[in-house]
């Protein structure tokens, strides 16, 4: 991991490969660049990849901003601390709300939009919201008891449930309100960008109709739905993942 300096925080990323195309990673709710380790590894001879932790998660300082259009911002503020300017921008749940902004208000910044397990509108259930409110570990429970799908590994479950288990108090309520409040389903047609959308068969936080009207909305999306997988369709089925992934950065202009 590496850290740069942004908007008086340090935040940390991981980053593999070089050359073009420059592709962006955004991790979801509670989590961190850590969802990307196995497309970090397995992209990384086609294209210079970097994956941040976002403010407030994983090992960046600071707080993480309470929308999403604030949060698209920051990722923009993380690129140009690395002096990035054309990228494929790439996120998961919403990591994938955060692409979807950044593409609408930096279209000319994006070579490509990759949208895994997301939806341009994400509304959360409010019983998730209310438990995680007055009770954060019973809350988290019934989090990834809907995220993670059935054929998953029990020890693939198990860290998943940790990793998230671990962020500060409040992450996960505040990423999950602020994906709550996300809705762009008016505006994502107006999005020219090359796009790959991907999600799993099993997905119960953002069924695969959500990436059907993502793909009926932007022209020329591809729509990839992995069989088998839920929700963290890149952790749970990464060979899959990563080959679609390689193979629309090969079909790039």
């Amino acid at each position: 991991m590496r850290t740069v300096s942004v908007n008086d925080a340090e935040i940390a990323y991981a980053s593999a490969g070089a050359g073009s195309p420059t592709v962006c990673l955004v991790h979801g709710t509670g989590g961190s660049s850590q969802v990307w380790t196995r497309q970090l590894e397995d992209v990384a001879d086609v294209a210079h990849i970097v994956a941040l932790d976002l403010p407030g998660h994983g090992r960046s300082s600071g707080t993480m901003p309470k929308g999403i259009e604030q949060a698209a911002a920051a990722v923009a503020d993380f690129l140009d601390a690395l002096a990035i300017d054309r990228v494929v921008i790439g996120g998961h749940s919403m990591g994938g709300a955060i692409a979807q902004q950044f593409a609408l208000s930096y279209p000319q910044r994006v070579a490509g939009l990759i949208l895994i397990g997301t939806g341009a509108r994400l509304r959360v259930l409010p019983r998730l919201l209310d438990v995680l409110a007055s009770d954060e570990r019973a809350g988290v429970d019934l989090l990834m008891s809907l995220a993670v799908g059935a054929q998953a590994p029990a020890e693939l479950k198990a860290a998943l449930h940790r990793s998230t288990a671990n962020n500060p108090a409040g992450v996960v309520l505040g990423d999950l309100q602020a994906c709550d409040r996300f809705d762009v389903m008016s505006r994502i047609a107006t999005v020219t960008a090359p796009t790959l959308v991907m999600c799993g068969s099993e997905d119960q936080l953002t069924p695969a109709k959500y990436s059907r009207f993502l793909g009926e909305r932007i022209a020329g999306a591809r729509v990839v739905v992995v069989p088998g997988a839920g929700h963290y369709v890149q952790v749970e089925k990464p060979r899959e993942t990563t080959a679609a992934i390689r193979e629309f950065l090969r079909r790039l202009p």
